[in-house]
């Protein structure tokens, strides 16, 4: 059969190595499968399938250090997730039986009982059966702290499977940023990092959650899912009829050739392995020296970095062995190799055409070669004019509502800036909050909205502003990422939990949060307390992030900063504060669920989208700012801001789409799924109209307020204001 595409040159900066236990491997893992009754008589495989697949030579080459008997435990587990996506694909997906597919998924979790020595029901398939003898076999060599992450990565690895199956039954091909959050999920790679722990060591509790921790494995996952992508493109989308495939996915939205697609998927796939790297090397140490790790952690850590590196490796060795996948024509050695001699290994370095070779990115200007864009990263030139900032035709379906209490909160909002002291440092004045009109946001956002709960959202809307404001000039111009990581914590203080003392507040940006907190949590529980505390920090160690950026002028990479966007962006406070009052009608489990996560992050994206069109030429050209979307799809792709800007506003509109397409077929399905109540119903649906509020607002505000107008914006001082001192961190 024909390839519907060349195969790219893969960046492979890590050569893999074999581990010398794969005749073993190879051998367990087919007498497991036969006494799981995986093999002839499952309907799915026979023996020669399992031998064909080879997947003893995919763990022997992603696990090159392991000994034999984890080697072997490790391949029972490979050797069961891709029975499991088979055995998924023959009965439910072929079928597109969703009803059939879920009551499979729902007995799955039953398998994997935190406590080891609980009992688990009598397994009814092969599935059930690997499952459950697999779980007793690994989780007493682990911590209860790996068990809950690896237990959390098994089921999201399952259950999102319904995804794929309802796309299918749509007829449906997700949008790029919806496609790279679901394919972490639905492809397992998340998984695989649990098991690389198993194989290497695993990873301190204290560290796991961090941001570098979890950019480590996003970026392994999205590495690990694009490259199968590449080479499993033919079987999956022309024989299978599958949608949830990277190539497709771009060949859509761009509307682009294959071969186009394909080499821009290799282009996202090399730009989250730089990522990875960056991370290993900046974030890694810093977050290991912040949490106070001991010498064995330390090595820990490394160890399973290193870890997720060999399975990278290995795992494109496997892919161009195993008959599973395309992979005619492809290149055993990466152009960036270092060669070795004439005519050896690694000469393909030598190739001066493939090293300088830009793929053509699809639909858009072509994207820069694997060296060329790294150094790209750090070579933008601020401040060079770009303005007035471009704005398209953008679509808005859902009606604008303001408060009655809008002239009110704006005064209100004066007086309260005076009294903690935001007006009074040189970041801001009355001019900027008047240019600003924070207010006017929360009218809309908010339309009916008590005076005082206006009042309120208005506050924490200026917060949120000028602290992203604040740490920029202060500390982005000094290159002091200590003493913002020392305010940061300091903010953290200010938001008690459970009746701590709270520090005397040292300067605006903790007047303003110690006020707002008090008001805020009044009468929350302290639960409640420590879900919004912790929707503050994520926002406020976002721009810790942004700093570390700036200090090492570096444009992000485009999936990092999508997701770190939001976080910038206030959102999880935002969708916290939209929650307060909904009740214990609608389960914590509803809004932690695919949907709901999918309908808030489209919206949440939109509004991130909107926001960099809009403060394009006041971010670009007067802050000197390399956080904003068009720059990030310009440096990548290296094309103009006309371009680039056409790119980011077809990505909103298909977020829009998005957030349109889950409340009319999936937040339905959802509400069967979990047996919602009508008076649960009812608060959802409140809920999606408090997120049609909040986007048409955000638009709104945006296109009224002075804050982003060229006019404007040449009128002003940029950086601190005229006579007054830049506020210092109180370090103590």
């Amino acid at each position: 059969m024909t390839q519907p595409f060349e195969l790219p040159h893969f960046y492979l900066p890590h050569p893999a190595r074999l581990n010398p236990h794969v005749d073993e491997a190879r051998a367990h893992s087919t007498a497991w499968a036969r006494g799981m009754g995986m093999l002839e008589g499952s309907g799915v495989w026979e023996q020669a399938d399992l031998d064909a697949h080879d997947y003893g030579l995919l763990c022997a080459y992603t696990h090159p250090d392991c000994d034999g008997p984890a080697l072997s435990l490790i391949t029972d587990w490979y050797v069961w997730v891709f029975f499991f996506d088979d055995h998924f694909l023959e009965r439910f997906k072929r079928t597109q039986d969703r009803d059939g597919g879920k009551a499979h998924l729902d007995r799955l979790p039953l398998f994997m009982p935190a406590d080891p020595a609980a009992p688990v029901p009598a397994p009814e398939n092969p599935v059930e059966a690997g499952l459950a003898d697999l779980w007793a076999r690994t989780v007493p060599a682990m911590s209860a702290d790996w068990r809950r992450r690896f237990a959390l990565s098994t089921e999201h690895l399952l259950n999102e499977s319904l995804w794929e199956l309802s796309n299918i039954n749509e007829g449906r091909i997700a949008n790029p940023v919806e496609y790279i959050e679901m394919r972490r999920k639905v492809g397992g790679a998340p998984w695989s990092a649990g098991l690389v722990e198993y194989a290497t060591a695993e990873v301190p509790a204290a560290v796991a959650g961090t941001r570098p921790l979890r950019v480590l494995m996003e970026t392994f996952s999205d590495a690990v899912h694009l490259r199968n992508d590449l080479f499993s493109y033919q079987r999956e989308v022309e024989d299978e009829g599958e949608l949830s495939n990277g190539v497709l996915v771009l060949e859509t939205f761009f509307g682009c050739s294959t071969q186009e697609a394909a080499d821009t998927v290799n282009d996202v796939l090399t730009s989250r392995l730089h990522q990875f790297e960056h991370t290993a090397f900046t974030e890694v140490p810093a977050v290991a020296l912040e949490k106070g790790l001991t010498p064995d952690q330390v090595a820990a850590v490394a160890a399973y970095a290193k870890g997720l590196q060999d399975w990278q490796s290995g795992g494109h060795e496997w892919h161009l062995r195993s008959s599973r996948y395309m992979n005619q024509g492809a290149r055993t050695t990466g152009p960036w190799a270092a060669p070795v001699g004439p005519g050896g290994p690694g000469t393909s370095a030598a190739d001066v055409r493939a090293l300088l070779a830009a793929p053509g990115a699809p639909g858009a200007p072509s994207a820069p070669s694997a060296p060329w864009r790294r150094t790209r990263a750090h070579t933008h030139v601020p401040y060079q004019k770009v303005g007035p900032s471009l704005i398209p035709d953008i679509r808005m379906p859902f009606p604008l509502a303001l408060s009655p209490h809008l002239d009110a909160a704006r005064a209100h909002l004066v007086d309260w800036c005076h009294g903690t002291g935001i007006l009074h440092e040189g970041v801001w004045d009355e001019d900027k909050l008047a240019a600003y009109d924070l207010a006017l946001c929360s009218a809309g956002l908010d339309p009916d909205a008590t005076p005082e709960a206006l009042d309120l959202s208005a506050q924490w809307l200026a917060f949120g502003t000028y602290g992203d404001d604040y740490y920029p000039l202060v500390y982005g111009h000094r290159r002091d990422l200590a003493a913002a990581r020392l305010t940061t914590a300091r903010l953290a203080d200010c938001m008690p939990v459970d009746g701590e003392p709270v520090p005397p507040p040292a300067n605006a940006m903790e007047r303003a949060l110690t006020d707002l907190w008090a008001r805020t949590t009044a009468a929350m529980t302290p639960e409640a307390r420590g879900t919004l505390k912790n929707a503050v920090n994520v926002m406020t160690e976002s721009w810790l992030w942004e700093l570390a950026n700036q200090i090492h002028h570096r444009v992000p990479d485009p999936v990092d900063y999508l997701e770190m966007r939001r976080q910038t962006f206030g959102s999880d406070l935002t969708l916290s504060l939209c929650r307060m009052g909904h009740g214990p009608a609608v389960p914590p489990e509803v809004y932690r669920s695919g949907p709901v996560r999918s309908l808030e992050n489209a919206a949440i994206d939109y509004a991130c989208l909107l926001n960099d069109v809009f403060s394009y030429q006041k971010e670009i050209e007067y802050e000197g700012e390399i956080h904003n979307a068009i720059l990030v799809v310009q440096t990548f792709f290296g094309c103009d801001y006309p371009r680039a800007l056409g790119i980011v506003h077809d990505l909103m509109d298909r977020r829009l789409s998005q957030f349109e397409h889950v409340v009319a077929h999936e937040l339905p399905i959802l509400y069967e799924d979990f047996g919602l109540s009508g008076e649960a119903r009812a608060i959802m649906g409140e809920y999606v109209t408090d997120l049609r509020n909040w986007l048409a607002g955000i638009l709104n505000w945006h296109r009224s307020v002075d804050r982003y107008k060229a006019e404007w914006l040449a009128g002003r001082v940029h950086g601190f204001l005229p006579g007054r001192p830049p506020a210092l961190p109180v370090l103590v």
